[in-house]
């Protein structure tokens, strides 16, 4: 592959994008760079990782490292976005019920079924991870005594629709604890073989922890899971953009997962893979034949918006997520060999191999409470950090995706040396 920056694979991307404007929308144009302000000031010639130095448009001296809450959009793919946008309002009608419409199943759909090894009649267009999983749990039937079995590190919106349908139907939730700073799979992989019941439903967990970004073992969750007659149910937000996904490969029955974060898409979309075998096990309320689009249980979604979706899609693609991988995992490396330098933390989230991610999260002292940190980093040191929930520990993660660089690690790092010596 060749490099990102370089014109052959801005070629590439661009023609990739030209499957969407043949089937008549518009192509790219470029917009006006909105720079008047110092604080949206940009830095055009500064190196973006495995992107062109002005395919992002961070404040200037930035340090983004807060992927995991909300990826920032490519440059090319926002402008693919206000394109479509500006083309629909020439007449709504004809292009939202005509190419516009053909374009979310037959160029988004499709594509982002490619990226993660599915068909295009087993995946649902959705407005991000939670969405996804409410529509799941809403469209299964449960019984009073059912039970579902999750995790205590899962996200407050991958948890949420479990406790709704506790609620509504008397379902039970058990729950494996997965400390922060234990790393092992195996041990994972035996609590839940061990908390699984005969009224056990659904296995419910993560591809990657929010918390600490530890690579769940999703494929032995989910042969678990259909060994004992249950639904594997993957919380995807953390995964789909930053590492090669393959929901066929991994075994699972459903997968959700969000534009917004390592997809680098318009924020609001999101993407529900279902798979085939299902059959009507899901009852979705907002559906349509096949999935698609637009139906008559799913109403008007934001049509430009999905559009980008595909244009995001497209622009990891071009790039390769194997070639996207590697980097990030050789900051987070740098990053977590670093942070044992820095006084007063500790790194809970997974050594270098095949548990780590490119999410890592270490712990304060006590004296320094993780709110005022983070905030205190964005004002004096112009870093962009995620405080981790206090439920979880008194800690700050930190995500790297392809447009950081090693000179963004290293500013963190000089940043937490001088506060925390």
């Amino acid at each position: 592959m060749t490099d990102a920056s370089s014109p052959s694979s801005r070629r590439e991307f661009l023609s990739a994008m030209g499957a969407i404007s043949a089937l008549g929308l518009v192509s790219f144009e470029i917009c006006p760079t909105h720079a008047s302000h110092p604080a949206t000031t940009r830095s055009i010639g500064r190196p973006r990782g495995l992107a062109a130095p002005d395919d992002f448009l961070f404040a200037s001296e930035l340090v983004y490292l807060q992927t995991g809450s909300l990826g920032p959009t490519p440059r090319p793919v926002m402008e693919r976005t206000i394109a479509a946008w500006k083309e629909l309002e020439l007449n709504p009608s004809f292009y939202g019920y005509g190419a516009h419409e053909h374009a979310m199943d037959d160029v988004v759909r499709a594509s982002a079924a490619r990226f993660l090894g599915c068909k295009t009649e087993e995946l649902v267009l959705t407005r991000c991870t939670t969405d996804g999983m409410n529509t799941v749990a809403q469209g299964l039937t449960f019984a009073a005594g059912d039970r579902v079995l999750t995790t205590d590190q899962e996200h407050p919106g991958g948890r949420h629709c479990w406790d709704y349908v506790a609620r509504r139907f008397g379902v039970a939730i058990d729950v494996v604890a997965i400390p922060p700073g234990e790393n092992d799979t195996q041990a994972i992989v035996d609590r839940f073989a061990k908390a699984i019941t005969p009224r056990t439903r659904v296995l419910s967990f993560s591809h990657l922890l929010s918390s600490t970004g530890l690579r769940m073992p999703v494929a032995q969750l989910s042969a678990l899971a259909r060994s004992r007659g249950c639904l594997a149910v993957v919380d995807g937000a953390q995964a789909v953009g930053g590492i090669p996904v393959d929901v066929k490969a991994l075994g699972c029955h459903v997968y959700a997962t969000s534009g917004h974060k390592w997809l680098l898409g318009p924020k609001g979309t999101g993407l529900l893979y279902l798979s085939e075998e299902l059959g009507d096990r899901v009852d979705l309320l907002s559906d349509a034949p096949k999935h698609a689009a637009y139906g008559e249980g799913t109403g008007v979604t934001s049509i430009p918006s999905v559009l980008g979706l595909g244009a995001a899609v497209e622009y990891l693609s071009a790039m390769g997520m194997d070639r996207i991988e590697a980097h990030n995992l050789a900051l987070r490396n740098r990053l977590f060999g670093a942070l044992h330098d820095v006084p007063k933390v500790r790194v809970v989230s997974a050594p270098a191999g095949p548990l780590a991610s490119g999410l890592v999260t270490f712990t304060l002292p006590d004296e320094r409470e993780s709110r005022a940190f983070q905030l205190m980093m964005r004002e004096k040191h112009n870093v962009e950090l995620k405080m981790v929930p206090k439920n979880w520990l008194n800690g700050i993660r930190v995500s790297t995706h392809l447009f950081n660089t090693e000179q963004d690690v290293d500013r963190l790092i000089i940043a937490l040396k001088s506060e925390l010596a």
